[in-house]
């Protein structure tokens, strides 16, 4: 059987075939392979130079290695976060013409590694929550999908931060199987593989001593149910809100704050019926925000500020007729940004007087707008434009903040109006 190459890029094939295919993949010589972390796993598994390209290679047999290939690609049209497949090798023979097992190449994820890598560190358990939730995010998104994994694991996922965000990424697709739409048995099975799997590698961390001593595997196990459930939740119920009423979409986004996620996306569809929202989560380090918004906007704010301005910006660009995330047609992020500084930013902060402001910087005081803005829409159930928002703010509300605004103790103004009502008091 002669060495056959399958490739969806015609690159591929070229860059591989300097490999040495007629050897089993544990023989391979030390000069091709390229020393990176790697899980636990059934098959041989190792990473190997193609050109330029760093390759992880996977021998299986012929079946389920086109199967993974296929299901791999699958993934990356649904762009789910996973790796890149690049090949399948089958008809490999060693030198004396038997028969080797097929294998299965995928890019290496650059700056990504192992969850198990990553838990055998002395990371702090802060850090290791945050790496479960983004491992709740991907499960969800594959599930939203009609993906079931089979074997989530800490070895089969990779993780990677990129800009400031955490994000897991699926490295083993060959149990995993597409549906339709999952049903919620199939959900749970999958989820409790995930918690038996998780929770087993942490014990095995743990008697090797290379556990981060406050980690409970066990506890550890069920936080990826929990955080799942949660996330779950909040992004498949019913989301068609009356048209006009955005303020229930600031609702939502202050839902998924609550539970430590952050809106990577939101499309927002316009019908007869009302407006249909939907979100994609994502995970994000300290300071993500405020680099984003500064990259963005140049608006230079604190943390807490950036995430709530970056808010009200996703949710106006999704209004506009030029937001088409993924159609390289569409406008720019950037150009969008810019376009929200000039129109809704600048003018919203120059109406209110200057004698009123005290010492609130721009991004503060458009803060303290969107905060009152989100009351008075909760409070007549209906969305109150920004005009109106200021003009009430400007009456109701900084007169009596005008001796105890300063940097430290501005802010706070619309939630002294609402009676203490903030994000963790919204009701339902």
């Amino acid at each position: 059987m002669a060495l056959r190459i399958s490739a969806t890029n015609p690159e591929h094939p070229a860059l591989l075939l300097d490999l040495p295919w007629q050897l089993p993949l544990e023989e391979w010589p030390e000069h091709h392979l390229v020393p990176l972390p790697r899980g636990i796993s059934r098959h041989v598994v190792r990473y190997a130079r193609a050109g330029a390209e760093i390759v992880a290679v996977k021998e299986l047999a012929e079946r389920p290695a086109l199967r993974e290939y296929e299901l791999l690609r699958g993934l990356d049209r649904l762009n789910i976060p996973s790796v890149d497949p690049l090949a399948v090798v089958t008809g490999r023979t060693d030198e004396a013409g038997d028969p080797l097992e097929s294998v299965l190449i995928t890019r290496h994820l650059g700056g990504s590694m192992p969850y198990r890598s990553m838990f055998e560190t002395t990371m702090r358990p802060a850090t290791m929550h945050r790496l479960m939730d983004a491992l709740a995010v991907l499960l969800v998104r594959l599930h939203l999908a009609g993906f079931a994994w089979g074997d989530c694991s800490l070895s089969n996922t990779l993780f990677r931060r990129d800009a400031g965000a955490y994000a897991a990424y699926l490295v083993d697709a060959e149990t995993g199987e597409v549906h339709p739409q999952l049903s919620p048995g199939q959900r749970e099975y999958d989820l409790d593989l995930a918690r038996v799997n998780i929770s087993g590698e942490l014990l095995d961390l743990e008697a090797s001593g290379a556990l981060h001593p406050s980690v409970d595997p066990i506890e550890f196990g069920m936080e990826i149910c929990k955080r799942y459930n949660g996330l779950w939740q909040e992004l498949t119920r019913t989301s068609v809100y009356p048209a006009g009423k955005h303020h229930y979409i600031d609702r939502r986004i202050r839902r998924l704050n609550e539970l430590g996620f952050d809106v990577a996306e939101m499309q927002i569809a316009h019908s007869s019926n009302g407006d249909t929202v939907t979100f994609v989560p994502k995970v994000v380090d300290a300071g993500h925000h405020q680099r984003q918004l500064l990259r963005l906007t140049g608006l230079d704010t604190e943390e807490n500020q950036a995430r709530r301005l970056l808010n009200d910006l996703e949710s106006w660009m999704a209004t506009q007729d030029d937001y088409a995330p993924g159609d390289p047609l569409a406008a720019r992020p950037e150009v969008l940004a810019h376009r929200w500084v000039r129109d809704v930013f600048r003018p919203t902060v120059r109406a209110i007087p200057l004698d009123l402001r005290g010492s609130m910087d721009p991004a503060e005081l458009y803060h303290e707008l969107l905060e009152h803005r989100w009351y008075l829409s909760e409070r007549a159930q209906h969305d109150i434009d920004l005009d109106t928002v200021v003009r009430d703010y400007v009456t109701n509300i900084l007169p009596g903040m005008r001796d105890t605004l300063s940097p430290a103790a501005g802010g706070g103004g619309a939630d002294a109006q609402a009676g203490g009502t903030t994000a963790t008091g919204e009701g339902a």
